[in-house]
């Protein structure tokens, strides 16, 4: 299985920001990282503007995107009204969210995990007769903010109802960013074990400094699908002041000095983030891309 990178940039980490970035921004951003070769862009989410302002332009934003060219765009789906609007707007791939804890989800969407998986069988369901691929999030693999410890069979579990309803891919969210590479093996063995590795991807935050050691463990154990953000975009909301995703440059820089070829363009990469850390006026937290950039100027 070759390597895929999923760039979650514009949604995951344009979500977190206080201010909001201007649609026109959002579609340059977007180009750059096309031009820098990634191929699985995670664009936007259709929810209500009320909710996430931030992406209260999906409409907009789709409307000036190539949904038909080689990039393979998604939209993140919370309900079956986000899903016929993504389609609506004419994409190929919408992804819906959950996680393996109870308490995070009560948090998140005020229902239980069985409530938020029962709300997307319509979305499975049209999805089938559509035509589209549905990618599953399951949120807090490890460790949870308000419950600790997550039980890895609860994630299997989780993993395999939506499997079983049609997501093409699982991407495991390691969402506060506390794990280390042993945690991430016993969950691993414990998913591996019923689930193929192909249909997995890491989604790693690096809080703690630890998304690629994680990285790491998962490519060794069979996983070649990754989430990651152009320069780190998206912060923590469970531990202030500390970095969230991991950044598409630290991936990339990661993977090429190992000798795996990801068809990304680093240089053109580190464009994509310089332009929206000045849309942004805030430093981005990237340690490769702050490297790099450092050394170019030198």
């Amino acid at each position: 299985m070759a390597l895929k990178i999923t760039e979650v940039g514009p949604r995951d980490g344009l979500q977190n920001e206080k201010s909001e970035v201007p649609t026109r921004d959002k579609f340059e951003f977007i180009q750059k990282l096309i031009r820098a070769g990634l191929i699985h862009i995670e664009a936007t989410s259709f929810v209500r503007k009320e909710n996430i302002p931030q992406l209260g332009d999906a409409k907009e934003l789709s409307s000036l995107l190539d949904l038909n060219g080689k990039t393979q765009f998604s939209a993140l789906t919370p309900n079956l009204k986000g899903y016929q609007a993504a389609l609506e707007a004419g994409y190929k791939e919408v992804a819906v969210f959950t996680a393996a804890s109870e308490s995070f989800v009560k948090k998140n969407i005020n229902r239980t995990i069985q409530e938020s998986i029962d709300g997307f069988k319509e979305i499975f369901q049209e999805a089938k007769k559509d035509g589209l691929k549905v990618r599953g999030y399951v949120s807090t693999v490890i460790d949870c903010p308000y419950e600790g410890k997550i039980d890895p069979k609860k994630v299997l579990e989780v993993s395999k109802i939506l499997l079983d309803q049609g997501a093409y891919e699982i991407s495991l969210g390691e969402t506060i960013g506390t794990a280390v590479p042993s945690e991430v093996e016993t969950l691993l063995n414990v998913l591996l074990k019923e689930i193929p590795a192909d249909k997995l991807a890491g989604h790693f935050h690096d809080t703690y400094g630890m998304a690629i050691s994680n990285v790491q463990k998962s490519y060794e154990m069979g996983i070649r699908s990754f989430d990651s953000s152009s320069g780190g975009l998206g912060g923590c909301p469970y531990a202030k002041g500390a970095s969230g995703n991991l950044a598409t440059e630290d991936l990339v820089y990661y993977f090429h000095k190992s000798g795996i070829e990801t068809g990304i363009d680093l240089s053109k990469l580190l464009e994509a983030s310089s332009f929206m850390e000045s849309i942004l006026q805030r430093k981005l937290a990237s340690r490769s891309y702050i490297a790099l950039r450092a050394k170019a100027a030198s």
